[in-house]
């Protein structure tokens, strides 16, 4: 398994990432589609197995089960494997257990270091920005944990590219540690952060990882246009997201990823994964298998270069078209 550099930083984190939102019985957002106990273990051992030693988790997936399980069935291999985790959403039944204050970012640290049964975070993110915190106060509280040694990296995930600027700006004002890498949906179906975040963070050298690469499971090739998510997918369940992304553009994307994996004889999976893979900013793209069969499939991406024809190909179908400045900007020079 290939390793990348995770941004500016010293850190080597596998091109492929194992996400464990699908480890812990959900009674939130996740509830029956996750993995079972078993399962679960068996997805990560066989994720190690293929080279991939970097995990991302959260502290409210499954409601705190999924750190705990992961902390569990990692054991003894904890210094082997890179940890990421988060903070930001509701965690508790106080109105103190959310948000990006210092209470609350060092408290869930505190928290999470405890399911994870370790003594220190590798990568610590913030799940999404919070216009109610002052961000230097964020970022003090991150950098206090990291001087403390419980935290190794910090990074941020779900940003505006204003925010982002303005948190870099805060962090070399203050003197404090600045984020090394952002954690952002994109896809073939979900191509916005190109727009701003990503420009922002080849112009500032931070890591990008990448979450949700097959578009919500539209680009697995288990979904048809016309038809209904079939019963027992994640889509079948998550009808606000199934509403949202049925439309003419996801299809279209569907349809030339389909057709490219005809082509190379591979799988649509694959075929969208390699497209993120190729994309030079990318330092790590998620994984969110919830079987063995979905893991193997997922990781042979790893294998598959994409001809250049075909990538320009899948840009051209699904590119976005950007409204002021950039089609101002782009009509004159690129941007």
């Amino acid at each position: 398994m290939e390793h990348r550099t995770l941004g500016r930083t010293g850190l080597k984190v596998s091109r492929l990432c194992l996400g464990a939102m699908t480890f812990g019985d959900s009674q939130g957002f996740m509830k029956g589609v996750t993995s079972s106990h078993d399962e679960g273990r068996r997805v990560l051992e066989r994720a190690l197995e293929l080279g991939i030693d970097f995990v991302d988790t959260a502290n409210v997936y499954s409601e705190g089960q999924s750190e705990e399980l992961l902390g569990q069935w990692l054991g003894a291999r904890r210094r082997q494997v890179i940890v990421a985790t988060k903070c930001r959403f509701q965690a508790g039944a106080t109105i103190h257990d959310q948000g990006l204050s210092r209470r609350h970012v060092i408290d869930a640290c505190e928290q999470s270091l405890r399911r994870l049964k370790t003594d220190f975070i590798d990568l610590y993110q913030v799940h999404m920005q919070d216009g109610a915190v002052p961000v230097e106060e964020t970022l003090r509280a991150l950098d206090d944990l990291i001087r403390a040694g419980k935290v190794r990296y910090a990074g941020c995930s779900n940003y505006t590219g204003y925010r982002l600027v303005e948190s870099l700006w805060a962090a070399e004002r203050c003197n404090v540690a600045r984020y090394a890498s952002v954690q952002l949906q994109w896809s073939l179906v979900e191509r916005g952060a190109e727009r701003e975040v990503l420009p922002a963070c080849k112009a500032f050298g931070l890591g990008v990882l990448v979450w949700s690469p097959l578009g919500r499971g539209f680009l697995s090739g288990k979904y048809r246009r016309d038809m209904p998510a079939p019963e027992g997918t994640r889509l079948a369940e998550w009808k606000d997201t199934w509403r949202k992304y049925d439309v003419d553009g996801t299809w279209k994307a569907v349809d030339a990823v389909l057709a490219a994996a005809k082509e190379l004889g591979s799988t649509p999976a694959r075929v969208a994964l390699a497209w993120l893979l190729a994309k030079p900013e990318v330092s790590s793209v998620i994984l969110g298998a919830r079987t063995l069969a979905q893991l193997e499939d997922n990781v042979a991406a790893a294998e598959l270069k994409l001809p250049g024809e075909v990538l320009a190909r899948l840009d051209a179908v699904t590119q976005p078209s950007w409204q002021y400045p950039y089609d101002f900007i782009g009509a004159r020079e690129p941007w």
